[in-house]
């Protein structure tokens, strides 16, 4: 069971994040300087407890270990981040932009965490390492499997220790297989998966998504097969081991691309989203901006004509089925292309909602953190807390009517140190001391 909220009566033991002073942007809290200070405040408070009582130990570094952790956080798993003395999480130190010297990028995917350091290279760690795992339910490694053995992070010696663990492995390529060894970010598996292949206009280079897509897919399929695991160790009483790869989730995530191809032959090719199986599904250019229209079947396409004052076409024969409109896909979306360039974006968004046709801007990031739809449902906020202001995008699901609280800020590097080992793992003050004098935490 948890063991309280160590955030709330435990002092910080080993500093703020560890950024190069050199990288680090100056920033303030004037109320007019950052986009944060415009967004609705939250404090600490409430949260999921879907998976209260859950204890996640997250060795994981970078993104998609940690949004994993974070998203098992955000349903209500205590989740303990284990980070390197000193160092911490490599995210730490990505940047610029940093905010008030800490990484935006690591403030974004590791909320409702306790932060430990913990050197387990050596015996001394190792042992509390091991330690920690029989107090968990879930460990979560995102290290290739020669490094989790040569570690002791491997499913076959952490199960040892607690045999109804859930040891979750995310890694670039698996567990096994001739690439096992090799290393992986998100730029290379979304070149393996064919998602750049496909992303970009006609004849331009490859593109990479403009998120860490595969990081963040890899993470949401970590967490899935974990409660997943859980539900199934619940009623069982027995322990898994995930096997998930980034390559393997990002190509899942091509499967409407991939399918077709094998079942027709035909490779498909970049065209800047304009080769849609749907025949009208692509950006128009409106008289001021780019807009998405999305005609996806015979009722929207009747509506969409009747909307702009051409209900003749609306009923038009020769455009009766998808099939006929995807054939004359070159003349339609021409003539539909000239038609939204006669006024602007706003005026058409307003009229094809009235008529409930299926259209929306093309948001940059500055418009969607302004989004009042987005703001009220909860997904853009900032958390105000212990003297920091921290911009989060919520966990977006809702349940029972309610959206997610957050129960912890992103954790400062080593700031539930003292609090776990005393409080979890039952260290007396001198042993604790004589960790930290080692450098093992």
């Amino acid at each position: 069971m948890p063991y309280g909220n160590l955030a709330a009566n435990v002092g910080k033991t080993d500093g703020s994040a560890h950024t190069p002073e050199s990288l680090t942007i100056a920033m303030t809290h004037d109320a007019t300087a950052l986009p944060l200070h415009d967004l609705p405040a939250r404090a600490l408070g409430g949260g999921f407890e879907l998976l209260a009582g859950v204890r996640v130990l997250d060795l994981t570094t970078s993104i998609a270990g940690p949004y994993a952790g974070m998203l098992l956080g955000d349903l209500g798993a205590e989740v303990i981040k284990v980070e390197r003395p000193g160092r911490g999480d490599d995210c730490r130190a990505w940047g610029p932009p940093f905010l008030d010297g800490e990484s935006l990028w690591f403030l974004s995917v590791n909320r409702n965490k306790h932060s430990v350091t913990l050197d387990f290279s050596g015996d001394q760690g190792r042992a509390v390492l091991h330690d920690l795992v029989r107090k968990s339910d879930l460990v979560l490694v995102n290290l290739v499997a020669r490094a989790q053995r040569k570690l002791g992070v491997d499913h076959a010696t952490l199960a040892r220790l607690r045999a109804d663990l859930v040891h979750v492995s995310l890694t670039g390529f698996g567990l096994a297989g001739a690439r096992a060894d090799m290393p992986c970010y998100d730029l290379i598996a979304e070149g393996y998966s064919g998602v750049m292949d496909l992303t970009g206009e006609a004849g331009s280079d490859p593109q990479k998504v403009g998120t860490p897509a595969a990081d963040l897919i890899a993470g949401m399929d970590a967490a899935l097969a974990s409660v997943a695991a859980l539900f199934d160790r619940a009623r069982s009483g027995r322990g898994h081991a995930l096997d998930v790869a980034m390559v393997d989730s990002m190509t899942r995530f091509m499967a409407p691309r991939i399918v077709p191809y094998l079942g027709s032959g035909v490779v498909p090719r970049r065209t800047g989203a304009k080769d849609s199986v749907i025949a009208v599904y692509q950006v128009f250019n409106a008289a001021d901006a780019p807009m998405n229209l999305a005609l996806g079947n015979d009722a929207i396409w009747r509506r969409f004509w009747n909307a702009v004052g051409e209900p003749a076409l609306a009923e038009d024969p020769r455009y009766a089925t998808s099939a006929q409109r995807h054939a004359a896909r070159a003349d339609i979306v021409a003539r539909i292309g000239a038609l939204l360039a006669t006024g602007p974006r706003d005026h058409w968004l307003q009229l094809l909602a009235a008529n409930q046709v299926p259209a929306g801007p093309i948001y940059r990031v500055d418009e969607v953190a302004a989004d009042a739809a987005l703001r009220e449902r909860g997904v853009v906020y900032r958390l105000d807390h212990d003297g920091r202001t921290i911009p989060q995008v919520g966990l977006g699901i809702q349940v029972d009517g309610a959206g997610a609280g957050i129960r912890m800020a992103p954790p400062r590097l080593g700031e539930h140190t003292d609090g776990v080992l005393s409080g979890l793992l039952g260290y007396d003050r001198q042993r604790i001391e004589s960790l930290r004098a080692a450098r093992v935490v």
